[in-house]
């Protein structure tokens, strides 16, 4: 049983939160199809990543990973930000 054929996780999402430090919350859209009524709905999930060095801020899209526990909430690592948010300041 060796671990090096386990197939590591990358999601993509906006970040929604980054008041902590070197933690940001990416908010993971999907769509799924309603068994009954066919219709395709949105469900979201909320993940805490590890930003190591602040680069997020507010509104980006970013791709996270799959990672070792970093806390209690944070499995997930930043890898890169795909698209900066433009801030009005």
């Amino acid at each position: 049983m060796s671990e090096s054929n386990s197939v590591e996780r990358v999601l993509t999402g906006k970040v929604v939160s980054n008041s902590r430090d070197k933690t940001i919350a990416v908010l993971i859209e999907r769509k799924v199809r309603h068994p009954i009524y066919k219709k395709y709905i949105k469900r979201s999930t909320k993940v805490h990543a590890h930003d190591e060095n602040n680069e997020c801020s507010f509104g980006d899209i970013v791709r996270v990973s799959e990672s070792k526990p970093f806390s209690k909430t944070k499995n997930w690592a930043l890898i890169e930000v795909i698209e900066k948010s433009m801030s009005i300041e």
